[in-house]
């Protein structure tokens, strides 16, 4: 079994990235503003993120999967990402991605970002075009912390040895059950139950909070 020192399991819509992956696709269905409108409720907390995260989902059905290209064009970086990824390594520490969003498009990225595991949620594909639909379980608010939770196990990381890093709603379940919550870009409900806020829309601001 793989082993590490410490665990850093980070959100990856507004966290990881700079954007909200479902508005980039919703772009790609002329449907941006209203999917716009029900991620900041969900990120806020003022309604079900599952039940969101479907109706959200429903809009972007008949989006065809040859448009993910451009939508990966678009993906943003969050500065300082690979500062933070590579000095986690250098501490013998291992980098989760758990996320509401999609494994469409974090296995293209995630790698090159340096991330060594993730979890997402996958779209249904009919006909090589989105159905509208999630295929299986819904990654909410517990399975965010289930997932850290499991990964901690795995690695034989001790609980206070797992740092969580999130912006929304979503990921209060997260930062709950880490060592160290740290709200990043985050939505005030968030900031207000972190362990710590990182002020800067900057990552590499966590490196001197590592292990």
């Amino acid at each position: 079994m793989t082993s590490a020192r410490f665990l850093v399991v980070l959100d990856a819509d507004s966290t990881l990235i700079r954007n909200e992956v479902i508005e980039l696709i919703a772009d790609e269905a002329g449907r941006r503003e209203e999917v716009q409108a029900a991620t900041e409720a969900a990120m806020r907390g003022e309604v079900d993120f599952a039940a969101s995260l479907r109706s959200r989902v429903a809009a972007l059905q008949g989006v065809p999967v040859s448009r993910f290209s451009r939508v990966l064009d678009r993906i943003e970086p969050t500065p300082g990402v690979h500062r933070l990824t590579e000095a986690v390594h250098a501490r013998g520490g291992v980098v989760g991605v758990v996320s509401g969003g999609f494994h469409e498009i974090l296995d293209h990225i995630a790698p090159d970002l340096g991330v060594d595991r993730w979890r997402a949620n996958r779209l249904a594909v009919v006909d090589e075009a989105l159905s509208g639909h999630v295929e299986g379980d819904i990654v909410d608010a517990a399975a965010k912390a289930s997932a850290l939770q499991e990964w901690a196990d795995e690695l034989g990381v001790r609980r206070n040895a797992t740092i969580a890093i999130g912006d929304g709603a979503n990921d209060l379940q997260m930062m709950a059950v880490a060592g160290l919550g740290l709200a990043f870009n985050a939505k005030p409900a968030v900031r207000a139950a972190a362990s710590l806020v990182i002020g800067p829309q900057d990552l590499s601001e966590v490196i001197p909070l590592l292990p």
